[in-house]
C-alpha cells in the first residue's frame, strides 16, 4: 500500500484533484442547483444541489480525510451539524454532556430537545468517576463532550471517555471545534462522531459559517445525509469552496497560531493582575498526549477589585485592546477577545456561569497570527484597566 501522506498534502489534495474537463488546478466552483439528466431515470451522480454539489462533496471528502473517518456531511453552520446529530435521537433517550459546554449547545439541549423528551444530566467530563457516575444513573444514548472545552479550555481524556462509552452501550460525540483537526482526531481516540464549526479555525478568515459532522460508521453517515436533505440545513457550494481555500493552509495557521497562544499563556501567567490563566498546556500529561499543539485558544481571569463590580473591571479592560477585536467567534487569522458571562455563555442563567466556573471576570481570547509583541502589549495595556482603583 502507498505510505499514508501527511496533513497538510490532504488537506491540499484529497477531494481536490484538478478539472477533467479544463485542467484547472483548483476545482471550480458549481453553482448549480439542479442537474440535467442523461434520460429518465439515469443522471450523472447529481440531481438537485440540497443533497448533492461537487464543490462540497470536495470538502467533505478532505475533512473525512483529515478526521480519520468514512465520512463527512457538511451544514450551514456548526448548530445545524449540532442539530442534525441530535436529530438522530429518539423522545426518552437521554444525554449525558460535559458540564463545560458552549453556550448555543446548551441551548439546543434545554429549549429545543427537552421539551421533546430527550432530558441532558450535565457532569464534569474531565472527572470519570463523576461522568461514570452520571452516565450508570441515566444510562445515556449519547454522551458530548468538548475538548478543549469552551470557555475554560479544559482537557478531557477522549480515549478513557470512549472507553466508559463503550461500557455503558452510549454514542460518543467530540466537538472538535477548539482544536481542529490538526491537533486532534478524536475518532482514532474511540469518539463515534465529531463535530466542528467550520466557521472557527477550518475556515480560518472570518468571512463563511459552516459546520461538519464526521463519523466513522457508514450507516450512520447515510442517516446524516438523509437528515440533512430532509431537513435541509444544507452548506451553500460558495460557502464550501470558501470554507476549502481556507482549510488549505490550516496547518500553517494552526502552528503560528499555537506559538503565539503559548507565548501569550506564559505572559498572562506571569502578571500580577491576572488570578488565572486557562490553557490546555498547563493541565498536565492527557494534553500532551492526545493533542499535537495546545492550540491557539487562552482563557484568563482577573484579579477581582472590591471597589468596583466585576462588569466594570472587565469593561475597563476590553475598552482598552486596540489589536485583539472585541467579538464573537474565534479561529480567524486576527485576534479576538471575548466575554463569555454576556457572549457566548448569555444563555445560562448566572448561577449556571457560576457553578460552572464561568465567573464574570473571565476573559476569552483567540489568539490570531499576528507579531506577537503587537498581541502582548495589546494585553499588557488593555490589562492596566484591571488596575485597583
Amino acid at each position: 500500500m502507498p505510505e499514508r501522506q501527511g496533513f497538510n498534502t490532504r488537506a491540499i489534495h484529497v477531494g481536490q484533484s484538478p478539472d477533467p474537463l479544463t485542467g484547472a488546478t483548483i476545482p471550480p466552483l458549481y453553482l448549480s442547483t439542479t442537474y440535467t439528466q442523461v434520460a429518465l431515470g439515469q443522471h450523472r451522480g447529481y440531481e438537485y444541489g440540497r443533497n448533492d454539489n461537487p464543490t462540497r462533496e470536495a470538502l467533505e471528502a478532505a475533512l473525512a480525510s483529515l478526521e480519520e473517518g468514512v465520512g463527512a456531511v457538511a451544514y450551514a453552520s456548526g448548530m445545524a451539524a449540532s442539530d442534525a446529530v441530535l436529530r438522530t435521537l429518539n423522545p426518552s433517550d437521554r444525554v449525558v454532556a460535559s458540564s463545560d459546554l458552549y453556550g448555543g449547545v446548551y441551548r439546543l439541549l434545554e429549549r429545543v430537545y427537552r421539551p421533546q423528551g430527550i432530558a441532558t444530566t450535565y457532569a464534569d467530563a474531565w472527572d470519570l468517576a463523576a461522568l461514570e457516575r452520571a452516565m450508570a444513573t441515566v444510562a445515556p444514548r449519547l454522551v458530548w463532550i468538548e475538548s478543549p472545552s469552551n470557555p475554560l479550555l479544559r482537557v478531557i481524556d477522549i480515549a478513557a471517555v470512549a472507553a466508559l462509552c463503550r461500557r455503558y452501550g452510549a454514542t460518543l460525540v467530540v466537538d472538535n471545534t477548539f482544536a481542529s483537526p490538526f491537533n486532534q482526531t478524536p475518532l482514532t481516540l474511540g469518539a463515534d462522531i465529531v463535530v466542528h464549526s467550520t466557521t472557527k479555525y477550518i475556515g480560518g478568515h472570518s468571512d463563511v459559517m459552516g459546520g461538519v459532522v464526521v463519523v466513522k460508521d457508514r450507516t450512520l453517515y447515510e442517516d446524516l445525509r438523509f437528515i440533512r436533505n430532509a431537513a435541509g440545513a444544507t452548506l451553500g457550494p460558495f460557502d464550501a469552496w470558501l470554507t476549502l481555500r481556507g482549510l488549505k493552509t490550516l496547518g500553517v495557521r494552526m502552528r503560528q497560531h499555537a506559538e503565539n497562544a503559548a507565548y501569550i499563556a506564559d505572559f498572562l501567567r506571569r502578571h500580577p493582575l491576572v488570578e488565572e490563566v486557562y490553557y490546555p498546556a498547563f493541565q498536565g500529561e492527557v494534553a500532551q498526549r492526545q493533542m499535537r499543539t495546545p492550540g491557539g485558544m487562552v482563557s484568563f481571569r482577573i484579579k477581582a477589585d472590591p471597589g468596583r463590580s466585576p462588569y466594570e473591571q472587565v469593561k475597563a479592560v476590553l475598552d482598552r485592546f486596540r489589536v485583539f477585536s472585541l467579538a464573537e467567534s474565534l479561529g480567524g487569522v486576527e485576534s479576538l477577545v471575548g466575554h463569555p458571562a454576556t457572549m457566548t455563555h448569555a444563555a445560562l442563567a448566572p448561577e449556571e456561569r457560576a457553578r460552572r466556573g464561568i465567573l464574570d471576570t473571565v476573559i476569552r481570547l483567540s489568539v490570531g497570527i499576528e507579531d506577537v509583541n503587537d498581541l502582548v502589549n495589546d494585553l499588557a495595556g488593555a490589562l492596566s484597566g484591571a488596575q485597583p482603583q
